[in-house]
């Protein structure tokens, strides 16, 4: 186990939101004692809403079957399975066609964001679409984002993560961290993610970069940054 003190995130201290991010969820001990220490109170007391959006975006895990098990907590990630007071699903596609009275208030109230990987871009876009995007810095709750659910923090992905498309085109993405996540490291079924391919992506970015394997996250408190990992990670600084 580690719990590695790397800096302050500039970005991050801006707002109230608390942040866990990781590749795979909360996959160990580790990762979920920092989720708890988070949440100030166990899990059992926490109300959670869970946001599959991304995975629609991605080719391989939605929409279909990938999707239902993340939302009902029949996945391999934990996430929606950890024994919360309540789940909800907050759909941001569907959230502009609904009056935000209708969902303003769930957001404002919930613990926790349980936000599902898939395609970053494509969750950017209906994070801006939604209003969320907007809302997220005034919240007091953790985020939870597992892969490109995490990935979306940073200033941009990188060209290699690019797969939908944007109306406006690029890489940008949220902007309330000032790194960028390489996730899934030397996972046995993505061939690609090693560490010498983690270092070319990071070599094109203007951030720090971290790659972090399914047993790491990224924790961000009052824009402190520590990695929380029973895995490997490696920081790449420009």
């Amino acid at each position: 186990m580690s719990h590695n003190y790397l800096g302050d995130s500039k970005t991050a201290e801006t707002f109230g939101m608390k942040l866990l991010l990781t590749s795979g969820g909360i996959i160990n001990s580790t990762i979920h004692n920092a989720l708890v220490d988070m949440l100030g109170k166990p899990i059992a007391d926490s109300n959670a809403l869970c946001i599959p959006t991304a995975m629609y975006g991605h080719p391989w895990v939605g929409p279909g079957v990938k999707a239902w098990q993340f939302i009902s907590g029949n996945s391999k990630n934990p996430m929606v399975d950890l024994g919360w007071k309540s789940v909800g699903v907050l759909e941001l596609t569907a959230l502009p066609s609904i009056d935000e009275d209708r969902w303003l208030p769930l957001v404002r109230e919930t613990d926790v964001l349980l936000v599902a990987g898939g395609d970053a871009l494509y969750l950017y876009h209906w994070m801006r679409q939604s209003g969320l995007a907007d809302l997220l810095p005034s919240l007091d709750a953790v985020y939870v984002g597992m892969s490109a659910g995490s990935m979306v923090m940073a200033p941009n992905i990188g060209e290699e993560f690019v797969g939908w498309r944007p109306p406006t085109g690029g890489d940008k993405i949220l902007d309330l961290v000032d790194f960028a996540m390489f996730p899934h490291l030397d996972h046995e079924m993505l061939p690609d993610n090693t560490l010498a391919n983690a270092e070319k992506w990071a070599a094109g970015i203007s951030v720090p970069g971290y790659a972090i394997d399914d047993q790491t996250a990224i924790k961000v408190t009052d824009g402190a940054v520590e990695v929380v990992s029973e895995g490997q990670w490696k920081l790449f600084t420009p």
